[in-house]
């Protein structure tokens, strides 16, 4: 399985349109060699650069299989990210680059979870119904 974007290459600056200096919206991706027998896709967006320990950006799980996310959507049902709110948090490092993972695991099963749920729990949940998993990994640097 493979995810990319076509708005930047893995290990290349993520465009500012989809930072807190932009739009501040999700890139686009697309998933490609999705395993057979996929039942759902679940995607995790995270920092381990910030401060403060790993940042979760973004928590979505219970996406039908599909080769595409679409940029400024929501393509299944939401988790917890750090700030504790259901939704996207575009990249916005105070200093510095920062890594973004974009992680994406296709899973035997829909988990039909409560939206109150953190990545933790979602990756217990997960536990022993992956697939297979891809990451992208996007820097970002505010500009002054």
């Amino acid at each position: 399985m493979k995810i990319t974007s076509p708005e930047f290459e893995s290990g290349k600056y993520i465009p500012q349109k989809f930072s807190c200096q932009g739009e501040g919206i999700n890139p686009p991706l697309t998933i490609e060699d999705i395993p057979e027998g996929t039942k759902s896709l679940v995607l995790i967006v995270e920092d381990p650069d910030a401060v403060m320990g790993t940042y979760v950006h973004w928590v979505v799980f219970d996406i039908p299989v599909t080769g595409r996310i679409e940029k400024n959507s929501i393509p299944g049902k939401q988790g917890k990210n750090t700030s504790g709110k259901n939704n996207y948090v575009s990249p916005c490092p105070p200093t510095g680059s920062h890594r973004y993972f974009f992680k994406i695991y296709a899973l035997d099963k829909m988990l039909n979870l409560s939206e109150t749920i953190t990545k933790g729990e979602l990756e217990k949940a997960m536990y022993g119904h992956i697939l297979e998993q891809a990451e992208l990994m996007g820097l970002y640097k505010k500009t002054r």
